[in-house]
């Protein structure tokens, strides 16, 4: 929080003293932060708030006003610092009374005397033709205090150039000590004054009367004071002298100037007359300027004309200027219909619209034009709306362009929308605040019933605003989401023929122009809550459009079966994981800009219906490709396309079991599969789940759980097909081989090596090695060792079915279960190692050291004859086959 402020110190003020309302600046420091901090600010104790003008934290300027203090401070207020203090003070000093011929260096006001005696308003003449002394005698300033002079004579002035004159003031305020004899030589000088008629100026002479007759008063109110006082009968006579001296000087001036009176008021009759002429042809020929003007288009001087004629003759009782304002007011209630017509005619600028309604304002039309206006141009918006949309209805069928119909017809119907919508607006924005009658607010009474009207009428605006916007989302939701309308709307806003949905593309473009649209409609600064609606429909338009590209996808990657050309990689991979990683990859990034939320736009994911649709569609794509796979996998020979399989150069075939001009089989396109599907688990689906929360998709970690398990059973049915392809016929050979030649493990020979089927059953093994690491190096542990614990499992049973073994055939069986066993004990798992110890334990043991010598030597001789074709299933094989 920061300090407060100090409080306001006034050190100057320039000047420093005047009269009332003397402009003054004040200087000082922390006069306040601005206009707004400034609460206070007196000078010589009278508030001077009103008039002050901040400039600056140090400068001040306003007026003094009328304060009872002679002298005081400057005390200056603010809010910031409070109540401040001053240095220096202000001197206020009375306004001195300017006489006649004294210079001034301001106007003086020269006021009109009103002469109660001839009831004539006698102009007083200028000031330089106005006598300083009026009655020609010395001037003595007398003592009496001016407080007495102002309670004797309450209201009234010793100025005789004042309208409340007091002649007993003047002359007791400057001749208080005149001798009597005096008195009566300005009696004399009076009376000179009066004869002067050729001496001097006519107008010097005029203004002289005024002051004669206040005289002649002053002294009629001496006398009467005089002798209520019991003065002496000698001055009473004398009063009565100077009164009729005074008495001819006014019957003479009365006579001086009865030819300049007649003069006047015979040139004011011409002039009366003269007048009543020039009104009576005006108004004769107004019917006819009016209809010329109006042709012309100067309806400005037509108003001005009818004003004039209304505020001459609009009460006359004459029965001529009757009729021909009559006519007058003919032609303007033909002429308030014509710009009433213009007003309402469309399209219109707002430049016009507004110049007619002050028309029609000026010349008093009924109604409120300004509200009829308002409301045809919100018909006309309408009309235009709909008529948009029944001309690309009809052109439906001929419609020959690369952009869908219903994306141009949204592109027109916003663009009308934003183009012709500002102005309604403005329109209603210069109804509220008055301006359509008057830019400079002249016509207050005009503006003020405006704004009365405005407010009664603002919900019916509203509801228009609301209808526009209504009928522009409608149409476009008729146009490309004609399921969210109700049954009765269809007809009215729809209409299209839905051949097929638009793509996610175009349903981008749309969004994208909608978008634009909401933006130009904010900047209007309408309200909000109207604008709602459109972001309503531009939510529907994102989620149908994100519906609409899943699934497109969906369909796009049903299609990537027919891309498979089974070439494989170093790792056994075709290019389909990788295709199908790139087509969902591709598709989110088109979903960008529709999954991003501009400014006032919610989440399309706020809803959760939208988020099941969304999840289950997602799962949709995964279970599309594993479906895919399956299909490819499992298809008959004759369906799969002529395509070859091909091995990287930096991975020689070494076995040449596999060449590039050979067919695949199904047992080779099943462990494709299986190579594709392990990357798929391992790389592919956590890939995408990355993009999925990437892009803001929620139940990720479902889509990938569903996904995951699907492709696990197809790993698992495509693995138990090709173990089924490859261990049974293996499983199978191994009794026949057994029991050839009528073989008995009860009677039969020393063992002198293994046999043969043993030997076959290794080889075919060693085939199915050599397919699976043609194809992918890491399924090899897998299969080798399933079908690896399929024969021992077999072997075990057959060992367990003999009854009863000698002991050469002891000896040969235990010989050719180890045999087997070491041979293939990098694969072994628990259950074949538990298979080979249960066949091993249904042979009896065996007893002397000679049997254990001689099974010895046979194994060895058997891995030594045997050991080119057994080097794949030593621990070593992999490194060796790389290098």
């Amino acid at each position: 929080m920061s300090p407060a402020r100090q409080p306001p110190l006034v050190t100057g003020i320039s000047p420093n003293e005047g009269i009332s309302w003397t402009k003054v600046t004040i200087r000082g420091e922390n006069l306040g932060t601005g206009p707004t901090d400034l609460i206070g600010l007196t000078i010589c104790g009278h508030n001077c708030l009103l008039t002050a003008e901040w400039m600056s934290a140090s400068k001040i300027v306003c007026r003094v006003g009328q304060a009872k203090n002679d002298k005081g401070d400057i005390i200056v207020t603010t809010k910031s610092g409070g109540k401040g203090t001053s240095t220096v003070s202000f001197k206020l000093l009375k306004p001195e009374k300017i006489g006649i011929l004294d210079q001034s260096a301001v106007w003086v006001d020269e006021m009109n005397y009103y002469d109660m005696r001839t009831d004539r308003n006698k102009g007083i003449p200028p000031l330089s033709l106005r006598p300083a002394n009026p009655l020609g005698i010395e001037i003595d300033k007398g003592r009496f205090p001016q407080k007495d002079l102002e309670a004797l004579f309450p209201g009234m002035s010793a100025d005789f150039t004042s309208e409340n004159f007091s002649a007993a003031w003047y002359l007791i305020e400057n001749h208080s000590t005149t001798s009597f004899d005096q008195l009566k030589t300005a009696v004399v000088n009076l009376k000179k004054q009066a004869n002067k008629k050729n001496e001097g100026s006519l107008a010097y002479v005029k203004g002289g009367l005024s002051t004669f007759f206040e005289a002649q008063d002053a002294l009629s109110a001496i006398h009467q004071k005089l002798e209520a006082d019991g003065t002496e009968k000698v001055e009473g006579s004398m009063t009565q002298k100077l009164e009729n001296v005074l008495n001819r000087a006014s019957n003479t001036a009365d006579t001086l100037f009865q030819e300049v009176l007649g003069r006047k008021d015979k040139a004011d009759s011409t002039r009366n007359a003269l007048n009543v002429l020039q009104r009576f042809k005006f108004l004769f020929n107004l019917p006819l300027n009016i209809e010329r003007n109006i042709q012309k288009g100067d309806y400005d001087v037509v108003i001005n004309d009818y004003e004039k004629a209304k505020s001459l003759f609009g009460k006359t009782e004459v029965q001529v200027f009757k009729k021909y304002y009559a006519e007058v007011e003919t032609r303007i209630e033909a002429l308030r219909e014509l710009l009433l017509d213009k007003l309402l005619e469309t399209p219109s600028t707002l430049h016009d619209q507004k110049r007619y309604i002050r028309y029609l304002s000026d010349l008093h039309a009924p109604g409120d034009p300004a509200w009829q206006c308002i409301g045809a141009q919100h018909q006309w918006i309408l009309q235009l709306m709909h008529n948009c949309k029944e001309s690309y209805v009809k052109e439906q069928k001929a419609w020959r362009y690369k952009a869908p119909q219903q994306v141009v017809f949204v592109e027109k119907l916003t663009k009308l929308v934003v183009s012709q919508l500002p102005n309604f607006w403005k329109l209603w924005i210069s109804y509220v605040n008055g301006s359509l009658f008057s830019e400079t607010a002249e016509k207050s009474g005009q503006m003020e019933r405006s704004k009365k009207n405005a407010r009664q009428r603002q919900n019916d605006f509203k509801k228009m605003i609301q209808e526009v916007m209504h009928s522009l989302v409608k149409l476009i939701r008729g146009a490309l989401l004609p399921f969210s309308l109700r049954e009765g709307e269809s007809r009215q806003y729809g209409g299209w023929e839905m051949k097929s949905e638009l793509s996610g593309q175009w349903l981008t473009h749309v969004i994208q122009t909608v978008r634009l649209s909401s933006e130009s409609l904010t900047a209007l600064e309408i309200p909000n809550d109207m604008l709602q609606i459109i972001q309503d429909l531009i939510l529907d338009l994102r989620v149908r459009c994100i519906i609409v590209t899943l699934q497109h996808t969906a369909e796009d990657i049903k299609r990537l079966a027919e891309k498979e050309d089974w070439v494989v990689d170093n790792e056994g991979l075709t290019s389909l994981p990788s295709q199908f990683e790139q087509c969902i990859i591709h598709s989110l990034q088109s979903l960008k800009t529709v999954l991003d939320c501009k400014p006032g736009e919610a989440s399309v994911f706020q809803q959760q219906k939208t988020q099941e649709d969304v999840c289950q569609l997602s799962i949709g794509i995964m279970q599309v490709f594993i479906d895919c796979l399956e299909q490819l996998s499992t298809k008959p020979d004759g369906d799969i396309d002529t395509a070859h399989l091909s091995v990287d150069v930096s991975s020689p075939d070494l076995f040449g079991s596999i060449h590039e001009d050979s067919s695949l089989s199904s047992e080779q396109r099943l462990l494709i599969a299986l190579s594709n599907c392990r990357y798929l688990e391992r790389h592919t689906f956590l890939n995408i789940a990355e993009h999925f929360e990437k892009h803001g998709f929620q139940g990720v970690e479902k889509i990938t759980q569903v996904s995951m398990e699907c492709l696990k059973e197809l790993d698992q049915r495509l693995f138990e097909m090709y173990i089924e392809f490859k261990a049974d016929p293996i499983v199978g050979s191994l009794e026949p081989g057994i029991y050839a030649g009528y073989f008995d493990w009860k009677d039969c020979l020393v063992p002198a090596g293994v046999r043969n089927y043993l030997k076959e059953a290794l080889v075919n093994i060693i085939a199915v090695h050599a397919e699976v690491f043609t194809i992918s190096k890491d399924l090899v542990p897998r299969v080798m060792s399933r079908v690896v614990e399929a024969v021992s499992e077999e072997l075990s049973r057959l060992m367990q079915c003999v009854s009863s073994f000698s002991k050469n055939g002891a000896l040969q069986a235990r010989l050719e279960i180890c045999a087997l066993r070491d041979t293939v004990a990098i694969y072994l798992t628990p259950e074949s190692n538990s298979s080979f110890k249960q066949a091993l334990e249904a042979l009896p043991q065996l007893s002397s050291g000679t049997d254990k010598k001689l099974l010895e030597e046979l194994l060895n001789k058997f891995k030594s004859s045997m050991h080119l074709q057994l080097t794949c299933f030593q621990a070593s094989s992999s490194a060796m086959m790389k290098t």
